[in-house]
């Protein structure tokens, strides 16, 4: 029905189109998701050539100013699973001050209280990092891929959630914060989304996450273990968003694969200057061999059980480059990251 004619003068009520109205979203079994939106526009491969700021599915204004993004094509930054992963993230916060039982928390011997301080002090750093790199691109992705921009800003919370977490555990048991080297910092570097796809979320992210499967059973209270346990439900979605991306790249951009080699290399080159593993401080990887093996007296077995962690970093990352399409990425990897691949079958 047409809207009444309208008198004031003055008025400019052009916007006021009824013929073009109806929409109507309708939920699904897990609610109203992002998913249930798709048949009111989906994600061009291509995003608006006068790159202005509007959302997708609204109509332009030609007032509106240029949007200061750098990538403007789908390949650049989409992921296929961002908007069921950014719906997860939204349904699966949790709070580090209410929803860990830090009453769990006894006291330990000096060894392994030292150990876990310098685990976590890591941690803090690694995280901090972690949250840092992707902030810096949410504002480059255009709002016809708005997606991407609403998953980064879940990570962006969940990274902020784990420095938070991590120390707070290293200052609640009597120990505190120790110099647990300077993190993955060379992930700063990267000076583009899919460069900062590859090294953090494809690597960065893979290797952590095995670090929080590991924290979680050599963890000796309740409270740790649901600390690496949140965190690695976490570090999930960041991985799974990695993946997804780097996998719709090289489908519909297969050219790009050499350049995708080529942050690998940079990222691989900086773990093999530390011995294989993220750490970039020796103390890290004994602090680990200590929590494995349960007490300086046992890091000889630390260091046994520390190695099957490593061995498993490195086979799960293969197990993502194959996902991708990277499979000859096994001839080319860093050679002390090479000698823990397991054999082709």
């Amino acid at each position: 029905m047409a809207a009444a004619p309208v008198s004031n003068p003055g008025l400019d009520l052009s916007w006021l189109n009824l013929d073009e109205w109806g929409a109507r979203a309708e939920p699904g079994k897990r609610g109203l998701t992002l998913d249930d939106l798709i048949t009111f526009g989906d994600a061009p491969v291509d995003a608006n050539p006068a790159a202005k700021i509007g959302m997708r599915g609204a109509a332009p204004d030609p007032r509106s100013p240029r949007h200061r993004n750098q990538y403007r094509t789908k390949a650049d930054v989409w992921s296929e699973s961002a908007r069921l992963l950014y719906e997860e993230a939204m349904q699966r916060q949790w709070a580090s001050a209410v929803d860990i039982p830090w009453e769990e928390v006894k006291p330990l011997p000096d060894d392994l209280e030292m150990a876990m301080c310098t685990l976590c002090t890591f941690l803090t750093q690694v995280e901090f990092i972690a949250g840092d790199l992707p902030g810096r691109f949410m504002g480059t992705v255009h709002p016809d891929q708005f997606e991407t921009q609403l998953f980064l800003g879940s990570q962006l919370m969940d990274e902020a959630r784990h420095e938070d977490v991590f120390r707070k555990r290293a200052l609640v048991n009597g120990g505190g914060l120790v110099d647990a080297g300077f993190g993955a910092s060379n992930l700063l570097t990267a000076d583009d989304f899919t460069e900062m796809t590859a090294r953090l979320h494809l690597i960065g992210e893979g290797f952590v996450q095995t670090i929080f499967r590991m924290g979680e059973l050599i963890s000796t209270n309740e409270a740790e273990k649901r600390i690496y346990r949140l965190s690695a439900q976490d570090e999930s979605r960041h991985l799974a968003f990695g993946v997804t991306h780097l996998k719709y790249l090289m489908d519909v951009e297969p050219a790009r694969a050499e350049e995708l080699h080529h942050y690998l290399d940079i990222q691989e080159g900086a773990i093999g200057q530390s011995n294989g593993s993220l750490t970039t401080n020796p103390a890290t990887g004994e602090a680990l061999a200590i929590l494995a093996g349960g007490g300086l007296d046992k890091i000889d077995e630390g260091f046994q059980k520390l190695m099957i962690m490593r061995k498993k970093q490195i086979n799960e990352y293969m197990h993502r480059l194959e996902v991708i399409g990277l499979s000859d990425r096994r001839d080319r990897m860093a050679p002390s990251m090479k000698m823990f691949l397991e054999p082709i079958v």
